[in-house]
């Protein structure tokens, strides 16, 4: 069984047969529950932090472990049971648009129902996940790409599409809790969503769509997990390779061009074509970028203002679908509570991982990243209010504006008002704790004791 090294940006590419993967998942599961990180990072197509990760897993046991070797398992065996059965990949290549033949028999029934329901807002990602046994990425944009007819128009080999998608899904980590492989295919549904907005929709060209969902679905590929800072205070050679500027999505992007050229999923096109796809998806996942948030909302305000854009001209229509991307990206608050509030947790969740990294190897700890200081409500209202609310309310004026513009508004004020409502309750409780700390007259606590 051979490995086949590949050099992809400062980062290692090893494409193994299928007959060997299994090991291969067992092997690097037993070398992370006995503390061999070095060994494991060095083997990943990615590029992690050199960080001590083992901080992370602290709480791992022998059971957790083997319980996600065998995930692994499944989802490669199911894969197998995709080459074998699908009947796509014998040629039949379904004509009816929204048709669910690539999916396995083991995923009709409540997975297809929800695909049949996949432009609306209330979309549940998080179960979707499951019935697809953690195949929501690929099995999204399997059913995606079929319904706007895209790999027949760019006549797209199926077992490379395949293949493509999988390498894109496993090269997202799963035990990032936020940026995950999971975060990818909820952008992508939100995505699908804003492509289907009458004011776009019929100005869009198979293109466009194509760009914007592959856009979507790797734009935050290889994430490790921490932020751009944290990659350049701790001198990461990401850092110095896209010299401190916009080194998350750099790495995105280019680990993106990395698999389309492994894949060779566009091979067959001419290559002054692949290579421009190539430069416009990298101006897409270059876009979600969040600290060229203003650049982007000032450009868009100008537009609106101006009256001037025109969605027949290419550059137009591209800056849209920039602007579409980063409404997904950060499109959680705009969900559901009951998804919202995942979605928070989550992040918040692996913003704490940060900071007891810091904590742990004495660096200073980023903002929002102290647990102890930074709570998930203030964050969450901090980033609505900065960074989210202006963009949806552009949106808003850009729909003109549409049902889902308004209903996302409608969520985003009350989620909002709840975690507000949050706030209160854990000022209050810090503060009642406090006071039950305090020593009480003639110097006795609250319960009488003595204080020395």
């Amino acid at each position: 069984m051979s490995c086949l090294m590949v050099e992809r940006c400062g980062a290692v590419t090893f494409k193994r047969s299928e007959q060997n993967a299994i090991q291969v998942c067992m092997l690097a599961d037993y070398r992370l529950s006995t503390g061999h990180a070095g060994v494991l990072l060095a083997e990943r197509r990615g590029s992690y932090p050199l960080i001590d990760l083992r901080i992370l897993k602290s709480g791992t046991q022998q059971g957790e472990v083997e319980s996600g070797t065998r995930r692994k398992v499944k989802r490669l065996l199911s894969f197998q049971r995709y080459c074998n059965n699908s009947r796509l990949l014998r040629g039949l290549v379904p004509h009816t648009p929204g048709s669910l033949h690539f999916l396995d028999d083991d995923y009709l029934g409540q997975a297809a129902h929800m695909l049949s329901k996949v432009g609306t807002w209330n979309f549940d990602i998080f179960l979707f996940d499951r019935l697809t046994n953690g195949n929501s990425l690929v099995t999204l944009m399997c059913h995606l790409f079929n319904v706007y007819g895209l790999i027949h128009h760019f006549q797209l080999d199926m077992v490379k599409l395949h293949r493509f998608l999988g390498m894109v899904q496993e090269d997202y980590h799963s035990q990032n809790p936020y940026h995950n492989a999971v975060h990818a295919a909820d952008v992508t549904q939100a995505m699908y969503c804003y492509l289907r907005e009458p004011k776009l929709a019929e100005q869009l060209s198979p293109l466009d769509v194509f760009l914007g969902l592959m856009a979507a679905a790797a734009h935050d590929v290889d994430h490790p997990g921490v932020s751009q800072p944290f990659l350049i205070k701790t001198r990461h050679h990401l850092a110095s390779l896209y010299q401190n500027t916009s080194v998350l999505e750099s790495h995105h992007w280019r680990s993106t061009v990395g698999m389309l050229r492994e894949s060779g999923l566009l091979s067959h096109l001419p290559a002054d074509m692949s290579q421009d796809m190539e430069q416009q998806l990298g101006s897409l996942i270059l876009a979600t970028d969040i600290s060229r948030q203003n650049e982007f909302l000032i450009t868009f305000r100008d537009h609106l203002e101006n009256q001037d854009l025109d969605l027949q001209l290419a550059s137009h229509r591209h800056f849209m679908l920039q602007i579409a991307l980063k409404c997904a990206d950060i499109c959680n608050p705009c969900r559901v509570w009951e998804l919202s509030r995942q979605w928070s947790e989550r992040v918040c969740e692996e913003f704490y991982r940060q900071g007891d990294l810091e904590r742990k190897f004495e660096l200073e700890i980023s903002p929002l990243c102290n647990q102890q200081a930074d709570s998930v409500p203030a964050i969450q209202i901090g980033f609505i209010s900065y960074i989210v609310e202006p963009l949806f309310e552009e949106w808003l004026r850009f729909t003109e504006p549409s049902l889902l513009s308004q209903t996302m508004m409608t969520h985003l004020h009350k989620n909002k008002a709840r975690w507000s409502l949050l706030q209160y309750t854990h000022a209050s409780d810090q503060q009642t704790h406090s006071q039950a700390e305090e020593p009480g007259p003639e110097g006795r606590g609250r319960e009488g004791e003595e204080i020395p």
